[in-house]
């Protein structure tokens, strides 16, 4: 199941509206004979490219899954079907499916006469999949909020300057980030003092992420921005009314790059755009993982809509003493508001220290 859970990894940003999912066949005398994953939306589920790869000999076997063979005919046909076809003999899977329009697969599968167990590493193989899981439960995106920032908490000097408080490495790091999922998300702050790319560079034959600019005034993607050009499709969120800047350029070029940018109108919420409205937006559009790469205020705009699921901090063994800190409100007064986080990994990336962490389910 560990290799399962693996190799459903190796979807990750492919798979979007469907879950990640990894399957190993083992033949009747319990030998590996056959490896699969979601390779991408619309292609064969894990389960099928596990079978081809067993071929005759996961006749009598075992399959483990990481999560509850579908049950249901979409673009393609249901797994639990085709577990019964190949003449598996027992199933086991870590997660069951919560899509009321997939589950059932288990029952399927007993009715046939396959042993069905279920919850092995269900926790680790849940952890890999919180994206599509958190989209079902909720029915909005997974957030991961990033950020970079000193061992102080500044993530710019007091001049401004940021470039770069992290190495080369986590810099890379990020990369394997958006990769992994399917938007990026940054804020009229960050827009005008970065002018961001968003796109993944040096992995190869990555998904390009959709790249999302939350632009409330339409003034922070200025013509020529680099999130216009066509590396990866771009959102660019505006308040109701407001026609954005980059529109008013005259010249061929930037009128060129201009026609890469999608325009989503929300309504206004305090101090910027509803990002309720935003995740519902992007979560109709297919999008399950969001990667929050927005500066201070816009993290704030998301912890006080409640809609950041993990923290993920790259953090530089330097000291600024000044400067702007990572978040900024998110409706916290008072130590007793504070946001408490379960840390899940710390791993040293180059000479920084990057933190992964979950938000704690709030006691009412």
């Amino acid at each position: 199941m560990r290799r399962a859970i693996t190799l459903a990894a190796l979807g990750l940003g492919a798979t979007s509206p469907n879950p990640v999912v990894g399957c190993v066949v083992l033949d009747a005398s319990g030998e590996v004979v056959g490896e699969g994953w979601h390779q991408r939306a619309g292609g064969p589920h894990a389960e099928v490219n596990a079978l081809r790869a067993a071929g005759d000999k996961a006749r009598g076997g075992t399959a483990l899954v990481t999560l509850e063979p579908c049950n249901h005919t979409g673009r393609t046909g249901p797994c639990a079907q085709a577990l019964i076809d190949a003449g598996i003999a027992r199933v086991v899977y870590a997660v069951g499916d919560p899509n009321p329009t997939a589950t059932g697969g288990a029952q399927t599968l007993r009715t046939a006469g396959i042993s069905v167990e279920a919850g092995l590493l269900e926790a680790a193989a849940a952890e890999g999949n919180a994206a599509w899981l958190t989209s079902v439960r909720l029915g909005r995106p997974h957030v991961t909020w990033k950020y970079a920032a000193t061992l102080d908490g500044r993530i710019a000097a007091a001049d401004g300057t940021s470039r770069w408080i992290t190495s080369a490495e986590s810099r890379a790091d990020v990369h394997r980030l958006r990769a992994e999922c399917d938007a990026v998300v940054v804020g009229s702050g960050t827009q005008r003092a970065d002018d961001p790319h968003l796109a993944v560079r040096g992995i190869e034959g990555a998904v390009q992420p959709l790249r999302v600019v939350v632009d409330t005034n339409g003034t922070a993607v200025a013509p020529g921005a680099r999130v216009l050009d066509a590396a990866a499709p771009t959102l660019i969120a505006l308040a109701d009314g407001v026609t954005p800047a980059y529109e008013a350029a005259v010249d061929a070029g930037a009128e060129a790059r201009a026609q890469a940018a999608e325009i989503v109108r929300l309504p206004r919420a305090e101090g910027g755009l509803d990002i309720p409205t935003l995740l519902d937006v992007l979560h109709a559009r297919g999008v399950r993982s969001v990667l929050l790469e927005g500066g201070p205020t816009l993290a704030g705009a998301f912890v006080a809509a409640d809609a950041v699921d993990r923290v993920i901090a790259y953090l530089a063994p330097a000291l600024l003493g000044a400067g702007p800190a990572a978040l900024t409100g998110g409706g916290i007064t008072t130590i007793t508001e504070a946001l408490r986080l379960d840390v899940s990994e710390t791993v040293r990336i180059g000479p920084d220290l990057r933190v992964t962490a979950t938000l704690v389910a709030k006691e009412h």
